[in-house]
C-alpha cells in the first residue's frame, strides 16, 4: 500500500491574509481559491489549505524543508518583516538558528500564532 500525504487543512482566522502570509514568507505563489479554501501548493504535491475557523485557533507545528539559498531568502524575509524568530520550538534561543545536523534552521510564526519552521536538512540525516 502505498500512502502520501495530498493536503492538510490550517485554520485561521483569516484564510486569506494567513495563505498569503505563508506564500510570501516561503516564496510561493500566491494562493489559489478552492471552495472555501486558500489554497497554498507546495513542490511535493502536498497543499496546505486555509480555512476560517470562526472562533478560537489551537495553534499547529508546520516544518518546511527547504534549499540552503531558499533559507537564506526566508529569512531574510522574517528579519526584514521584523518577526520574533528562535533556533528551538520552545523559543529559549530567542534570535538564534539551529545548525542541526549540520543544516540550518528557525522558528517563527504566522499571523495566528502557528509555529513555522524552515529546515535545510532533515532532522536526524546527520552531520
Amino acid at each position: 500500500m502505498v500512502a502520501q500525504l495530498n493536503h492538510t487543512i490550517v485554520w485561521c482566522s483569516n484564510r486569506s491574509i494567513s495563505a498569503g502570509f505563508l506564500a510570501e514568507m516561503l516564496g510561493r505563489p500566491a494562493p489559489t481559491r478552492f471552495g472555501h479554501f486558500d489554497v497554498v501548493e507546495l513542490d511535493n504535491g502536498v497543499s496546505l489549505d486555509f480555512a476560517d475557523a470562526g472562533g478560537r485557533i489551537q495553534p499547529q507545528h508546520y516544518a518546511f524543508l527547504i534549499s540552503e539559498a531558499d533559507f537564506d531568502a526566508v529569512f531574510g524575509r522574517i528579519k526584514d518583516r521584523g518577526l520574533e524568530y528562535s533556533a528551538d520550538p520552545m523559543g529559549s534561543r530567542s534570535g538564534e538558528i539551529n545548525h542541526n545536523d549540520g543544516g540550518r534552521g528557525v522558528y517563527f510564526r504566522d499571523p495566528d500564532g502557528h509555529s513555522l519552521e524552515v529546515i535545510t536538512r532533515p532532522y536526524g540525516s546527520g552531520s
